[in-house]
């Protein structure tokens, strides 16, 4: 004789998992910003203290103007050492990426991680309507990545 189950008939109930996959979710909304007037000192010192690699260049209204990285200053203290020139003197402006690419605010991790396939950056200002809202690293997306990876992605 079988054996009788005395459950009843089991729903199937489906999970409905809504995680947070859009780069506002994950982005650094507190930056460490520059200015176009500072020295490459000033911000060496910075990314010392606050334990960062890069930033965002802001003019004085607040718009994004250029991005500022490790590598940048690395090209400064090799050009003042072979040059002979203290590195006081020159300051963000001449050393920052002008061209800075961007992300908006309301794209997909994946897509970002797309972006950062594509591009070798380790960064990425994210904007909202044309203004700076943080900024994304590929960190972040592979920290999110890991938060989704029990979970099927749709």
């Amino acid at each position: 004789m079988g054996i009788k189950s005395f459950q009843g008939i089991r729903k199937i109930v489906k999970k409905e998992f809504e995680a947070p996959i859009l780069v506002a979710d994950y982005m650094t909304t507190k930056l460490v910003t520059f200015r176009p007037d500072q020295s490459i000192l000033e911000v060496m010192e910075k990314f010392a203290k606050h334990h960062i690699s890069g930033g965002p260049v802001l003019d004085d209204n607040g718009f994004l103007v250029g991005i500022i990285s490790e590598a940048d200053c690395m090209k400064q203290i090799s050009e003042s050492r072979y040059f002979n020139q203290p590195i006081l003197e020159k300051n963000v402006e001449n050393f920052m990426t002008k061209n800075v690419e961007t992300i908006p605010d309301d794209i997909s991790i994946f897509d970002a991680a797309g972006i950062f396939a594509q591009h070798n950056r380790r960064r990425l200002p994210v904007m909202r309507n044309g203004i700076l809202v943080g900024q994304i690293s590929r960190k972040d997306i592979v920290i999110a990545a890991l938060k989704l990876s029990g979970h099927n992605w749709k």
